[in-house]
């Protein structure tokens, strides 16, 4: 038994629930993307649930049952995606989970809630995903506000270490997809309430636009922070022509997604140096076994893991619990089990779903901050504190 999962697998082991003894597994359903653009995001997913059916499954999977994963593909878009939850439907599995990206798991979130079937969310941000959700929709990942809230903490704390004003003027890019329009929503109503000016707000088209005449705009107004929404590819094309166009700032920030996975820095080289961003979960937050995984999803995938598969190991150790407390199969008694979700010690930190500030069936978590320091993510802000030292960000001129 790996000690990373020794709270939660004493508690599964001594769940009452039989119903699942007389099948030769309990499966359950995931909507992924493991083609299309978003392929790279389903691969992380991949390596999460690989890690976490082990364990599961060698402690006994789902009382004395193995949990398996039946794998739909969304291809990265909407209609596979609803002809993908059709077919886990008719299969009558007792719990679906997914998908990657927010503009596919709202209409999915639809789809579920008009079923009647419950639905785990476990990576997808977009707040109207959760706000104001449905009694079939739980999300145990952070909703895109969080990821705007982490930022402005390191905001803060600069400012805090700087002088006050250090930071106040603030330019957003973003696409305009359900996530990265939602997070940019949230770096509005922040900045409004900590005293920050947004002086201008671009969103962008999703098919691999040129940035520099948006870039060279936002030079002309010299601001403190440049905000940055994007997925992979755009994440790693404006960091180049950012540099290209020698747009100077105090901090480069991005919101998550395409800045926080290893490719990032390997596309963008150099110019991925001191960008902050933010992120879900790390080796380094304070959560049992958070190493341990790191160390297990590096060798699982052959390179360094994003936090996208964590997520997805969190799913899966949440859904066997989940069907090992459930009365039954069936999705009134799955979703009441769900509400009786209870895991403080997991290895992304402590799950149970609630509602709070308008959002339902919502996991409350706190995100990451990291920093690239000479081509490596660093992290530097957890749990509003600052845990490793922030560097300034010179001229580019000036490297």
């Amino acid at each position: 038994m790996r000690r990373l999962l020794v709270p939660f697998l004493v508690a599964l082991m001594a769940s009452g629930a039989a119903t699942a003894l007389a099948q030769e597994s309990v499966k359950v359903g995931v909507i992924t993307s493991l083609t299309g653009r978003f392929a790279e995001f389903g691969e992380q997913h991949q390596a999460g649930i690989q890690a976490a059916l082990e364990d599961v499954n060698a402690a006994g999977g789902v009382n004395g049952v193995p949990l398996e994963v039946v794998y739909e593909d969304d291809t990265s878009e909407v209609n596979a995606a609803l002809t993908a939850a059709e077919t886990l439907v008719n299969q009558n599995l007792p719990l679906v989970m997914g998908a990657y990206s927010s503009s596919i798991t709202n209409p999915l979130a639809q789809y579920f809630t008009r079923q009647q079937r419950p639905f785990l969310v476990f990576t997808s941000g977009d707040d109207a995903i959760t706000r104001p959700g449905s009694d079939w929709v739980f999300r145990l990942n952070q909703p895109s506000y969080a990821y705007a809230d982490v930022l402005f903490g390191v905001f803060d704390a600069l400012n805090e270490q700087h002088g006050d004003g250090y930071l106040r003027t603030i330019v957003t890019i973003h696409g305009n997809g359900a996530f990265e329009v939602s997070v940019a929503d949230a770096v509005d109503e922040i900045a409004a309430q900590r005293g920050y000016t947004v002086l201008q707000r671009q969103d962008y088209d999703q098919s691999g636009a040129d940035f520099r005449p948006i870039l060279n705009r936002f030079k002309s107004l010299n601001p403190d922070v440049v905000f940055m929404v994007s997925y992979a590819a755009d994440s790693v094309a404006l960091m180049r022509q950012i540099a290209e166009v020698g747009l100077d700032a105090k901090v480069f920030a991005g919101g998550a997604a395409g800045f926080a996975l290893p490719n990032f820095i390997e596309g963008s080289g150099p110019a991925a140096d001191y960008v902050y961003t933010a992120t879900m979960w790390t080796k380094d937050v304070p959560y049992p076994g958070a190493q341990e995984l790191d160390d297990r999803l590096q060798a699982i995938l052959g390179r360094t893991p994003s936090y996208h598969a964590a997520q997805a190991y969190a799913a899966i150790i949440t859904a066997a619990d989940v069907l090992s407390r459930a009365a039954s199969f069936s999705p009134a008694d799955v979703r009441e089990a769900l509400l009786a979700t209870d895991m403080p010690d997991t290895v992304y930190g402590p799950i149970s779903f609630s509602d709070y500030a308008g959002y339902r069936n919502q996991a409350s978590l706190p995100a990451v901050a990291e920093q690239v320091v000479n081509g490596e993510f660093v992290t530097v802000y957890v749990n509003g504190e600052v845990v490793n030292e922030m560097l300034d960000t010179p001229a580019w001129t000036e490297r």
